[in-house]
């Protein structure tokens, strides 16, 4: 073992050395508090021996920001120190340490210290891979080996929320077998479970990426999300696995639409997971897996999630306003602010369709307000649509100067108004 001395006395330290080294033990020594910690940020040790009287910080001190900067690790810590005080040992045992020695240090006592250390450290690194066992036991299908269920549901939160965080898309892929029950009827439960097995398997090897999530969902239906993948991603993936597993041609008489197993796939793909959850989005990969039953079964049906068109008035012109929800809402659910600094924050948060700016803002320069949408790469892309009181010319000119997409002269009309709203959305 590697044993860490903290020991300011030369004598001392000399002394604590040959011991350890007869015991058969590596010592490294550091001369003060400071140095120990220092050490400690680049060199593992497996047990600690502290001196409590330093100058500097002290033993206790020392412990403690050991035992801070360690956090679940856990090294042995044994004290030495010239007091054999009940007061003294227990600050001791509160500030981290687990055992004592009383100067002047015997070679006998300390080498039984350190192998009941030792062996208090083997059955703490025996519990603790038993604990990590138990907890991926916990965490998977008994037959598959995939996760479960509950931990799929665990985890895949956490991808939901990192992926409305970025702004990156996520897929959801729902797939069951293929008359699965027949399957069963024909060849008996050994052979579904293997079945089951051999799939999952392939589901495994056709989703490698790290960050991908697959599960067992319950009976012959599984589970995966993937972060970081758009439509085009979502459609390859859900091929690759269907072909995967017909191309395990495990034999199927009994199926009703081949002759072998096969797999029904179903997928969602979601742009903006801060616009929906992921319940309802399960619940949209299931209708899509549905439709592909619905299509003969061994294939793939792959939809992205649109939330209802958004429309973001920047103005304070009630006219105008309500002449946009006469003719827009409810099919489009409207956005709207007369404040001219809040446009772009609310442009990031619900990712309009199109955005319908009044020139005329009180509160501030609407053209600075276009530009400030133009310019950031969150929103740029984002359609916009001067609207003002100004000639038709003027109106033109501002759109090309500030790189808006169209105009419309007020006060606004319904037949103009539709035609370049439908345009952009």
């Amino acid at each position: 073992m590697k044993i860490l001395l903290v020991e300011d006395s030369a004598t001392i330290r000399y002394a604590m050395c040959s011991y350890i080294n007869a015991a058969g033990h590596n010592p490294i020594v550091a001369e003060s508090g400071e140095e120990a910690l220092q050490i400690l940020e680049n060199t593992p040790v497996d047990m600690i021996i502290m001196d409590v009287e330093m100058p500097g910080l002290n033993g206790f001190e020392t412990t403690r920001l050991i035992r801070e900067a360690l956090g679940e690790h856990w090294i042995p810590i044994i004290f030495v120190t010239g007091k054999d005080e009940d007061t003294s040992v227990e600050e001791g045992i509160a500030a981290g340490g687990d055992d004592y020695l009383v100067k002047p240090i015997s070679q006998v006592i300390l080498n039984a210290k350190i192998r009941a250390m030792e062996r208090i450290t083997g059955m703490r690194n025996e519990l603790s891979e038993l604990n990590k066992e138990l907890t991926v036991l916990s965490q998977r299908d008994g037959l598959t080996g995939l996760f479960n269920r509950r931990t799929f549901e665990e985890k895949a939160q956490e991808i939901w929320d990192m992926s409305a965080r970025s702004k990156q898309p996520l897929t959801i892929i729902l797939l069951d077998i293929d008359h699965f029950k027949l399957y069963n009827d024909c060849y008996g439960h050994p052979a579904g479970d293997e079945c089951i097995q051999k799939v999952s398997a392939a589901l495994s090897k056709s989703l490698s990426r790290p960050g991908d999530i697959v599960a067992r969902y319950g009976g012959e239906e599984f589970i995966a999300i993937l972060p970081n993948t758009p439509e085009y991603g979502a459609r390859h993936v859900t091929e690759v696995i269907r072909s995967c597993v017909e191309g395990m041609a495990i034999k199927h008489r009994a199926s009703k639409s081949g002759v072998v197993v096969t797999i029904s796939i179903g997928a969602i793909v979601v742009n903006y997971a801060g616009e929906t959850n992921i319940d309802l989005q399960i619940e949209e990969a299931d209708k899509c897996l549905y439709e592909s039953k619905q299509k003969g079964r061994n294939c793939c049906t792959v939809r992205e999630y649109n939330a209802k068109t958004k429309i973001l008035f920047v103005g304070d012109c009630d006219e105008s306003y309500s002449l946009l929800e006469e003719n827009f809402a409810p099919q489009y659910t409207m956005i709207s602010t007369s404040h001219g600094d809040e446009c772009s924050a609310l442009a990031e948060e619900y990712h309009p369709n199109l955005i319908i700016l009044d020139l005329s803002l009180e509160d501030m320069n609407a053209k600075d307000v276009c530009r400030e949408l133009k310019e950031n790469p969150s929103t740029s892309f984002m359609p916009v649509i001067l609207i003002g009181d100004a000639s038709m010319e003027a109106l033109k000119q501002a759109t090309s100067d500030l790189n808006a997409n169209a105009c419309l002269q007020k006060p606004l009309e319904t037949i103009p108004l539709m035609a370049k709203v439908k345009k952009f959305v």
